[in-house]
């Protein structure tokens, strides 16, 4: 049992760098990870309708407990792995009512956020009609919102552009922030799957399969659909509030 661990959630939106900030973590010999802990609970809680647009949905729900009272008891607890630092890769719209927000008091919670229009331009090529739910930015703000007021220390954020124009500085301040040292080791990992993804990453993780470290950062002009315009003016106002706090 290893009650001195430094428990991270980072909480974030799809099609962001998650997956490959997850790779980052891993490769610290002194932490080990789980990936989207909560995403059986929250297809098992959604319609049937919403559930069938994501790949795999019933292998996934298979693959994990679907209870988040046992999910998040697992989450927040001790844990025997002989590691000093526990990553958790969180997608924020999985974080449903039925779970509460309580349990986030024991965690180093922080906020990994992306300019809308990129993820948006992202996501639509395997979910069509995205809502700002669906993108996470609501669960995100409420999360922010809710770990500053309750606990009095608001949420670490880091924006993907950050990470990936300057990785080495910008992990030096996350990791300062979460209170563990850096370590040189997370700016590379091994190509290719790892036992600790999720049944989903063939249908997500293509582009992390391939990588060895975080990619140049790109200033691309995302065009978003017209039918999709209100739920990116939705979204950057959200993102802008977010932002706002980022290290």
């Amino acid at each position: 049992m290893n009650d001195g661990a430094v428990r991270i959630a980072m909480w974030s939106g799809p099609r962001n760098i998650s997956t490959a900030m997850m790779r980052s973590w891993g490769a610290r010999a002194d932490c080990f990870v789980s990936d989207e802990p909560l995403y059986g609970h929250y297809l098992s809680v959604i319609d049937e309708d919403k559930r069938r647009e994501h790949p795999v949905y019933d292998e996934v729900m298979r693959s994990q407990e679907t209870d988040c009272d046992r999910v998040t008891g697992v989450l927040r607890g001790d844990f025997d792995s002989g590691k000093s630092v526990w990553y958790q890769k969180h997608m924020a719209h999985h974080l449903t009512d039925a779970c509460g927000m309580e349990w986030l008091g024991s965690l180093k919670n922080c906020i990994l956020i992306r300019d809308p229009a990129a993820m948006i331009t992202s996501f639509i090529k395997v979910i069509e009609n995205p809502s700002p739910e669906d993108l996470g930015l609501p669960q995100l703000v409420r999360i922010f919102e809710w770990v500053r007021s309750e606990t009095g220390v608001a949420p670490t954020v880091v924006d993907s552009k950050d990470v990936l124009m300057d990785p080495a500085g910008t992990l030096k301040r996350l990791c300062g922030r979460v209170g563990v040292a850096f370590d040189a080791a997370m700016l590379s990992w091994k190509a290719g799957p790892r036992e600790e993804d999720g049944v989903w990453a063939p249908h997500w993780y293509s582009s992390v399969y391939e990588s060895t470290g975080f990619a140049p950062y790109e200033d691309k002009a995302p065009v978003v659909p017209e039918r999709l315009r209100g739920v990116l003016d939705e979204c950057h106002a959200m993102y802008d509030v977010l932002a706002e706090y980022k290290i």
